[in-house]
Formats: structure tokens, sequence, C-alpha cells
């Protein structure tokens, strides 16, 4: 086609689009609903905009009606697979271009793909606009020509590892797998897991990556959404100049739902390498998403198991202790739906005994019923959730695509919202009759290797192919040359990266402040858009009040603390708090007790109330606590059985040392968990909890007034006392490296991490380190990733570090590598280091500051957000324009002081490393890094 036609066909695209625009749609907000405007260009794409203007920010989502279930049997995982690949680049965005223009605008990018569709998003400042216009473009219409056998085989080799990171290397990793093979008959497109096989991973060639595109990529079969701060009128005008001439390209059919049916339970069983305790799993075939039932099951799901009140709680965890908690959920999908039930085992117990347990609690549930109160907590519940759903134009660009990808109707919210209103008891009771009660499902028993006889009875062996770690599938890439790419007509000069927009001026949030009468500081930031408020009552102290001898204090008490008050039992507590539509949780950090609230603005001073009658008239219920030691206990065991688990608690039991209580788990340990007595935790709160070191943070809907107001009880019923904290020596960093091996007998990864103890936040030093460390391994485009990752395929992802602490904190290296790769690895992370110690370009200089400053953009949004900001003012005394004054630091770095503190803080010669994988392998090799033999570790 020559560029005269195409510049003919943009011109009449530019006048159709206008024609065939859809009414624009107001809606009020708090009626759950979101304002958008809809059109179809004329090759087929659907386009969604939705204006919010109250931040610079704007969000980008391009969701493909296909995912893994348009796969077929010896393909499987390539809808995923595609996915990676339209990130290496494309015509005209050689590889790594794609990250590094987002990222130097100040924005973010990441995908998904499920079984149905295949997801892009970006957010980024407003003025960055056409940058991903020209970007998004030229990958929808100006891709497939790009891609290359190296290309392809590197991303193979990613994916295949972050199959083996996600599922082959952790406990319990294979129970998808094993629920579609028998849930779903062969040739049902659900029939496999959208991760795909390593052998079909292995075998996707170019021609496999061109049909699929040719099929499943064009702009027809897509839907476009942009939501935030934007002019409509300017957006159609670069709609159609980047995407305009973007041709339409395969048909793909429309499918109707298609549900199955089992006959008989099927009952299997798999010895997994890496748990330690037995997991149970039942799934009940249901029908597909947005269909009336698939509302009602999800009510059913949540009396089931959801709280105190419910009969799984009851049952299986409060009265027989043979789990410290049952999950039970509905997860619909296009096609078809899964009810599932899934119980891990508290240690000791067998798979048959809580088989036997679910029956008991289906029982109760039928005979005893439950109440309308149940029914209206649940909807109080959803309708904050969708509310918070609601709180990023991220989130609302994504949930726009949803609905009209599926429904082809991007309002469809407010039918959403209504569906589950809707919901009765009546309606409840049915979809259990009819899915669940009596009826068949897929029952699998994962044991511990070697014990079988906690399985449930009567399993058979599931079919389950693990891969051999002498023989790792991989595809081979050292050899493949480069290729030439052919590039395809346009009537732009689509080489051309466009320049940026105007840069939005960044506001810093207001911050209002006051003092109550008790000494306790507040913090708040208004934010209007929705009625949602987020609250944090942070708590300075936590586990650095815990003592060596027995850590694991604050964590139980702040796990037991909330757990019903004097006059109200945890059943009771918990159904207030639901019913207000509120979520209140308490959990011990290195150095505070974060004790947080999120609700409607209408609620907020009832549940402040709740908050205060919590945190002054503790119940110390022995039946909560034990519950909580349990909880306790089976979280550290399930710590043991992961290979990244493992690493961590050992690299900072190194770091910091056995008499530095930050170098136990918060939660403790197996052996202080047991010692832990009500004593205990009635002297922890009583010592520790004090006005006089608490703060409270609130963002959202509400005034300064307001929130004083509902606060006042607070400052009248809680008296100040002085908390005395305890002090711990910071070892010094090491003399030079060390290598600690953790083995893991027929581990299909290694574990990486390297580090030492570094420095405070409010370091002077801390901002400069933290801009050095972006370039090496801060961000997706790091030296770290792109080359673990990127270039040799070792990876799913590797990062590095500088945590945030008032107390001395670690730099911090991390990677999961494929087994056979470990020594290249800790070679390629030594050796980067080393050179980046000698200096960085000008250009780098730029493209970081770029990264960090404009990003910031992006810092403000959602409550959330804002009560992080709120945090480091608290904790390290910052100003209210902290952000602006870092901002400053950033701009002013120079090549002479970021080599400084490269050289100051990235030194590999003086760093602990923590190996965890496969010793027989891959642990002798190790001693050629020249740090010594490595010093093995038990777990």
């Amino acid at each position: 086609m020559n560029k005269l036609h195409l510049l003919f066909r943009i011109m009449l695209l530019m006048v159709v689009v206008t024609l065939i625009t859809a009414c624009n749609k107001t809606i009020d907000k708090d009626k759950l609903s979101i304002d958008y405007e809809k059109f179809v260009m004329p090759n087929g794409l659907q386009v969604i905009l939705h204006e919010d203007h109250s931040d610079p920010v704007i969000s980008y989502s391009i969701m493909y009606h296909v995912g893994s279930s348009r796969e077929e049997p010896g393909r499987t995982g390539f809808a995923h697979l595609f996915e990676h690949l339209l990130f290496t680049g494309s015509e005209n965005a050689a590889p790594g271009v794609f990250d590094k223009v987002l990222e130097a605008a100040g924005g973010m990018n990441n995908g998904f793909t499920n079984r149905d569709v295949t997801t892009y998003f970006e957010l980024f400042p407003r003025n960055a606009l056409e940058k991903v216009f020209w970007l998004e473009s030229d990958r929808m219409g100006y891709f497939i020509n790009s891609v290359t056998q190296r290309s392809l085989a590197i991303q193979q080799n990613v994916v295949q590892n972050e199959k083996r990171q996600r599922e082959d290397n952790t406990p319990y990793g294979f129970t998808d797998y094993v629920i579609c093979k028998n849930l779903y008959p062969a040739g049902h497109p659900y029939n496999w897991e959208v991760i795909g096989e390593m052998e079909d991973l292995k075998n996707a060639s170019i021609e496999d990556v061109r049909t699929y595109y040719e099929k499943y990529y064009g702009p027809n079969n897509a839907t476009l959404v942009l939501a935030g701060d934007f002019n409509p009128d300017t957006i159609k005008v670069l709609l159609n100049k980047y995407f305009g001439e973007v041709t339409s390209h395969g048909n793909v059919t429309a499918r109707a739902a298609m549900p199955v049916t089992l006959d008989t339970t099927k009952r299997l069983f798999h010895e997994d390498n890496f748990a330690r305790v037995p997991e149970i799993t039942m799934v009940w075939p249901v029908p597909e998403n947005y269909s009336d039932d698939s509302y009602a099951l999800e009510f059913l799901a949540r009396i089931l198991a959801d709280g105190k009140r419910s009969p799984m709680y009851k049952v299986l965890v409060k009265e027989k202790q043979l789990t410290s908690g049952v999950n039970v959920y509905n997860s619909p999908s296009e096609l078809a739906g899964e009810f599932t039930l899934s119980v891990t085992a508290n240690e000791g117990r067998s798979l048959k005994e809580i088989e036997d347990a679910i029956r008991e609690a289906f029982a109760r549930f039928e005979s005893e019923g439950f109440t309308e109160r149940d029914v209206e907590r649940i909807k109080a519940q959803r309708e904050k959730d969708f509310y918070q759903d609601l709180n990023s134009v991220l989130n609302k660009s994504l949930q726009l695509a949803f609905y009209n990808t599926f429904l082809n109707d991007p309002g469809f919210i407010e039918k959403d919202i209504e569906k589950i209103k809707a919901v009765t008891s009546e309606d409840i009771i049915r979809v259990y009759n009819r899915y669940i009660k009596d009826r068949p499902n897929v029952m699998t028993s994962f044991v511990p290797k070697g014990h079988t006889d906690l399985m449930a009875d009567n399993s058979v062996q599931a079919a389950v192919g693990e891969e051999d770690i002498s023989n790792a599938s991989q595809v081979e890439i050292a050899d493949l040359p480069d290729e030439e790419i052919i590039m395809t007509p346009s009537v732009l000069d689509r080489t051309a990266e466009p320049p940026a927009g105007p840069e939005p001026e960044v506001m810093v949030p207001e911050v209002w402040k006051a003092t109550l009468a008790n000494g306790i500081k507040v913090f708040g930031i208004r934010n209007n858009e929705l009625p949602l408020v987020s609250i944090n009552m942070v708590i300075a102290g936590g586990a650095m009040l815990d003592d060596t001898e027995l850590p694991g204090v604050a964590s139980m008490t702040a796990a037991v603390l909330p757990q019903g008050t004097k006059n109200k039992t945890p059943e009771e507590l918990e159904e207030e708090i639901q019913l207000l539509g509120s979520d209140i949780n308490m959990r011990a950090g290195n150095e505070e007790i974060i004790f947080s609230a999120g609700t409607l603005s209408r609620n907020f001073g009832k549940t402040v109330s709740l908050m205060k009658e919590i945190l002054l008239e503790p119940r110390w219920d022995s039946a909560e606590i034990e519950l909580a030691r349990t909880r306790a206990r089976n979280s550290l065991i399930q710590a043991e059985a992961r290979p990244s688990g493992v690493a961590a608690a050992q690299f900072y039991r190194l770091v910091y040392g056995a008499g530095n209580i930050f170098g136990y788990d918060l939660r403790g340990t197996k052996e202080s968990v047991e010692k832990i007595t009500t004593e205990d935790l009635v002297a922890f709160h009583g010592k520790n909890f004090s006005p006089s070191v608490t703060s409270i943070l609130i963002a959202g809907k509400i005034s300064r007034e307001e929130a004083l107001d509902a606060l006042e009880p607070l400052a009248t019923g809680w008296k100040a006392k002085e908390v005395t904290f305890r002090s711990y020596t910071t070892p010094p960093s090491p003399d030079r490296s060390t290598i600690y091996f953790v083995d893991i007998p027929g581990s299909r990864q290694s574990v990486i991490y390297a580090g030492y103890l570094a420095m405070t936040r409010d370091d002077p030093d801390y901002v400069k380190a933290d801009f050095a460390n972006y370039r090496f391994g801060g961000a997706f485009t790091s030296i770290l990733n792109q080359i673990l990752r990127e270039e040799k395929g070792f990876t799913y992802g590797a990062r590095s570090i500088f945590r945030e602490m008032k107390s001395v904190a670690p730099f911090l290296a991390t990677t999961s590598v494929r087994s056979d790769a470990t020594l290249e690895t800790m070679e390629i992370i030594t050796g980067e280091m080393r050179k980046y110690r000698t200096g960085i370009t000008e250009d780098e200089l730029t493209f970081i500051k770029n990264c960090m400053i404009r990003s910031n953009a992006l810092r403000f949004e959602t409550n959330e957000s804002l009560v992080s900001m709120l945090s480091y003012i608290d904790k390290y005394g910052f100003s209210d324009d902290w952000v602006k004054k870092e901002e400053d630091v950033i701009r002013n770095m120079t090549i002479e002081q970021h080599k400084a503190i490269t050289e100051k803080y990235f030194d590999p010669d003086r760093m602990i490393y923590v190996v965890v994988g496969d010793a027989a392998s891959q642990m002798k090799p190790l001693g050629k890094l020249g740090f010594g033999t490595p010093v093995p570790v038990t777990r």
C-alpha cells in the first residue's frame, strides 16, 4: 500500500470516528458508576474514554480477547508466552526501548494473561500520552517482523523460569495442573494451565508466533481504554494518527459457555517435594462469569468459610483444630466456573480427618442455615469493595475493559452491583443444592514426600511430570544470529520517538496536622474523589521491643488484639465491622505496630470507635491466642518449605546475627511461638502501647474537623506513659565476602540473596544510594534484570534495593535462577557490580533523574499512597514537602557523586551471599568465585 493511499485512509478515519461515537454517559459516582465514552474505529478497535482530572496521570489499557483457552493441546502456554514477546520490542522500538521510554517518562507498565484475555497496561504522567500511543500502536500493527529466533528463545526460557518459580519449585505448585486435567475433559479449552507445559513452551516456533498474531492480535479483537487527565478531542486526533492505519486481521469467533459436569468424584494424590504438611483441595464445576448463579455462589463461598460464625471455621478451625484457616471461593471464567475449597492441615493432622470435618461442616450448614444479617454483611463488604476498585485510574480502565470485552457493555458496573444486591437467601440455598451438595468434584491430596498415609482415603496417584534438574528444559540462545528486521511501510515516521508534552506540575498534597490532648500526633490529607477513608494508627516499637530470647511477642500481640473486646466476643466484633463494610487489621513490623482500617466515609466514626474499643478494652480470648499460635506455627512451617522463604530467613540471620532482633523472623521461631504466654502478650500491650509513641495517619473523603471529632474519645480515654525502647548492636559489615549454601535436594531453581547492612532511611546518603541502585537493580530496565532475564533468560526477574528503616537496614540483591545457571548468575552479579563502580555516562545519569523525578506524578493518587506519604513525615521527621526536597537531591546528582556512592555502597567483595538450591550439583562450583569454599547451612 503506497503512502498517499494510507494518508487518505487516515483522513477519512478522522471523520468516520466522530460520526460513530456513542453518547457520553454522565453518572453519579456515589451510585457506583464510571463515566465513559465509547466508539469503534473502522479497523474494529473498540475505544473507551474515561476522564478523571484529579491527578495529572493517565492509564492506558489494551485488552485482547484471547487467552490460554484459545490454544490447542501441544501448544499450551502460548498466549502467555506471546504476552512476554510483546514486551521485547517492535519494528520501530528496538528491544528495551519500550520500557526505557516509559520509565524515562515517569511511567510504569505491565501485563497479564488469563484463560480468556491478554491485557497490557501503562500508568504515566499525562505529558507522555503521545509516546505511549507511538509505542502501543507499533506493537499492535508493527510487531510481528521484529520477532527473531533469539528474542523468542530468550522469552521461552524466561517463561519456563517463571513456571519453575511459581509452580514447580514451591509447595502445592502442581495443584492447578492436576485440577485442570481432571475437572475438564481433553479438548476443553480449560484443560490446561495458562502457564502451559515445559515441553510445549520449548517447542514453540516462529511460525507459531506469526500464526497466532495474524489470528488473534488484530485491532478488531481488542478494547483500548484510556482513563485519566486528558482532553477527549485531542485523544481522537492522536488515536487516528497512530492506530488508524493499523489494519484489521483475524476473525475471532465468539463462544458460548462450555460448562462441564462430572459423573463421579475424582480423588487424586501427589507426593510434593516441598510441602511440609498436607493440603486438600476440592473443586466443583459451576457456571460461567456474570451468570446469575455466579453471584449467589460468591455469597455461598463467603457464608461457608468467611468469618468466625461460618460452619467451616467453627468445625475445622475452632472445634477440631485441624487447620488455621479454610479457603472457599468461587472463580468463574468466560466459559465455565470453579467453586473451590482448600485446606492446609495443621502439623500432625491427616487429610482423612479434614475431609470428614468438611462433610460435618456441610451438614451443619444444611441444618443450621444462615441469617439475613449474614447476607447483609456480605452486601456491605461488596459495596466497599466496588468503591475500592475505583480508587485509581488504572483500576477503572481495567474494569471498563473487562466489562466491554466480555459483555460489550462498559457501563455494566451498575448492573453488576444490582445483581449483587438482588441475591437472596433462597438463591444461596438453591445454588448449594444444585452445584455443591452431594455433587461430584475433583479432590486432590498433596502430601509431603513419603507420607501417603496423610492423604484422603481412596485417592489414586495424579499424573504429574516433574522436571529433571540434571536435564533442565531450555532453549539454546548462544549461537543464534541477529536477524535483519523487514520494516512495514507507514505514512508516519515511526522510527522517531514523539516529544513529550509540557511537564505536569506535581503538586504535593496539602497536609493537615493536629495533636490530641494525650499526645497522639495526627496527620491527614483530604481526597474527595470517592467516599472512602484509610486510617493507619502507628504505634512505634514493633518487633524492635521483642527480646531475642522470645521473638514473636509483638507479632502475636498484633494478631490477638483485634479478636474481640471486653464486651464483644470475637464473633460479635467481626460482625459489627463487616456490617459497616469496613476492614480492621493489625500487624507488627520491625519498628512499629500498624493498626489500620479502610471504611466508607459515612462509617468513619463508628469504625474509629471500634478501633478504640479493640485498643483499650482487649479481651485476650484464650481460644484466639491458641489460634494465633497455630497460625504463626503454620506460617513458619510454610516459610521453611519455600526456597525463597528459606533464603530470606538465612540472609537476615547472617547479616544481623543472633544477638539482634532483626535477625529473627517477625513471627518468631517455632520454639518461641510455643513458649509465648497470655501474660507475655498482656505485658507487651501494657508496657508498649501508649499515646506517647502513637501517630494517626488519615487519607480520604473526610475533613480535618470530622476526623478530629471522631478521634476525640481516643484522646480522653487513653492515658500516656513512657515507653522504653531496647537497644541492639548493629554488626559491622563483613571484611570479606562469604557464600552460604542451604541445600534443598532436587530444587529446580537456586534462590540467591546478596547484601550487607548499609544505612538508615534518614541517612544523608540514602537518596543518593537509592538513585544509584535504580540503574543497577531497582527497575525492570536495570542492569541486573536486563542481563539475567532479557539477555540470558535465566530468571523471571532480578532486583536490588536499599531497605528503608530507622535502624540500619540492608542493601539486598535477589533473584531465582534455573539451577544450572547458578554459578554464571553469581559471576554476573559480582562482575556487574564491580563494573558499575567504575562509573556511568551522562546519558545514564539523565535517564535515572527523569525516571525517578517524573514518576512522582503517580505517587499521590490513592488513599493508600497518601497514607504512605504521611508515614515518612511521621516516622522520619521529614518535612511536608519531603518529596520535592528529595527531587532536588536527585536533580543535582553528578557523575562524580554517583561514582563516590557506588564505591562506598556497592562492593561485591564485602557482602554476604546466600544460595538456596541443590547442593549436590551447585555448591562446589561456587568456590570458583574467589570467596572461599561455600559454607553449608542447615534450615
